[in-house]
């Protein structure tokens, strides 16, 4: 047992080189933010604490929320993130700042190629999670940011570290959409879980079962699309939503309902650097499933004459 635990971890280990990394090294832009300000620390004083009950009726704090929409509604999240952070300066327990500078941390790490700078936005989102969960336990803001930034991170962690990340993210993702069932990324991520722990293979359901006292159940590429059309019937303006469904259903061979995904996707507006990139990946994707679903269709006209010229000598 012992030699068979030894071969699963360095099979494993050996797995998780270089395909994680290379999967999440996708999207750079031009205008690179500035690296994460470390959150403030959980534990407060009892003086802190008194502040804090008070901001949020404070002039200063209300002032920096108003920014902050602002300017994330211009796609400005570095600057949004600074109001966040400032916020959280006159008061270190306001919800709504925690669980938006967490997600605005994953979008700003996702845009690096360097996992160094990845990983550090990545680090600040799980910080500013724990503290929202401090504040809210049973919070469907504060579980998604918390499955958003583990999920996050397991793209730059080894196999094994991997499989523990999915396992700890389960609860959060299902209390998220539980708390928050309008809350479309909560589903989306719910999908993309789904999906990759519907496609365990066996070394990992083998290890998730000798180390991780088994791998979480229930997961099926079916649950994965029913979140996914969850989140964009929630948000139809978010390309992200189509291109994830197109992929899965590539994948289940339904070439037609991701054409048809694809087809809607490429006529969305793009507003964002990282919307155009994906806009761009849909109209790539498209070609080869028409020229497939074409080819079955010659296919299926040929066997189709073929039995009806077979039917009528027959008569």
């Amino acid at each position: 047992m012992v030699r068979v635990a030894k071969v699963l971890l360095l099979a494993l280990g050996l797995a998780g080189l270089g395909g994680a990394r290379a999967a999440h090294a996708q999207k750079t832009t031009t205008s690179q933010p500035s690296p994460p300000a470390t959150p403030e620390p959980i534990e407060l004083t009892n003086a802190q604490k008194k502040k804090a009950s008070q901001a949020p009726d404070s002039v200063r704090l209300r002032q920096h929320l108003r920014n902050a929409n602002a300017l994330q509604a211009k796609y400005k999240d570095s600057e949004a993130l600074a109001e966040y952070q400032a916020a959280l300066k006159l008061d270190p327990q306001h919800y709504q700042s925690l669980w938006r500078a967490a997600a605005l941390s994953v979008s700003i790490g996702n845009r690096y190629s360097d996992e160094t700078r990845k990983s550090a936005y990545f680090d600040a989102a799980q910080d500013y999670a724990s503290r929202a969960l401090a504040v809210q336990a049973d919070g469907g803001e504060s579980n998604y940011v918390m499955a958003l930034a583990l999920f996050s991170q397991a793209g730059l962690l080894s196999a094994r570290d991997r499989l523990r990340i999915f396992k700890k993210i389960r609860p959060h993702v299902f209390l998220a959409t539980e708390c928050r069932p309008d809350l479309a990324e909560g589903w989306q991520l719910l999908g993309r879980w789904y999906y990759r722990v519907a496609h365990y293979n066996v070394l990992e359901k083998t290890f998730s079962r000798v180390f991780l006292g088994g791998y979480p159940q229930g997961a099926t590429s079916q649950k994965a699309i029913d979140a996914l059309e969850t989140a964009r019937r929630l948000d139809p303006a978010r390309i992200q939503y189509y291109y994830d469904l197109a992929r899965i259903y590539k994948y289940q061979g339904r070439r037609r309902r991701a054409i048809a995904i694809l087809q809607e996707a490429i006529k969305l507006p793009a507003y964002t650097s990282e919307d155009l990139t994906i806009n761009r990946l849909c109209q790539q994707l498209l070609p080869p499933l028409v020229r497939a679903a074409a080819r079955r269709d010659r296919l299926h006209a040929r066997w189709y004459d073929g039995l009806r010229m077979g039917e009528g000598r027959d008569k």
